[in-house]
């Protein structure tokens, strides 16, 4: 089982970074509303970004470093650059 660090460009434009363990129901709970948070007001969610980890810490620590990073940098890494 893999872990995974994502990333979703909500309805009105800004990007949303998670992980979880099963990347399509968490991208359907974030469409559905069933997560509460930051894209609860901001579906549909579109999933634009994903990579996969061997253990849940290294999808976490992805997460919490793409986080920090500027809108710009992130679409590199949505681009593949």
């Amino acid at each position: 089982m893999g872990f995974f660090v994502y990333i979703l460009r909500c309805s009105d434009g800004p990007y949303y970074t998670g992980h979880t363990d099963d990347l399509e129901k968490r991208v359907e709970s974030h469409n559905r509303g069933e997560i509460l948070g930051y894209t609860l007001t901001r579906q549909l969610v579109e999933l634009v970004f994903a990579a996969e980890f061997g253990f849940r810490i290294e999808a976490l620590e992805r997460e919490r470093q793409i986080k920090g990073w500027t809108r710009r940098k992130k679409e590199a890494l949505i681009r593949g650059d």
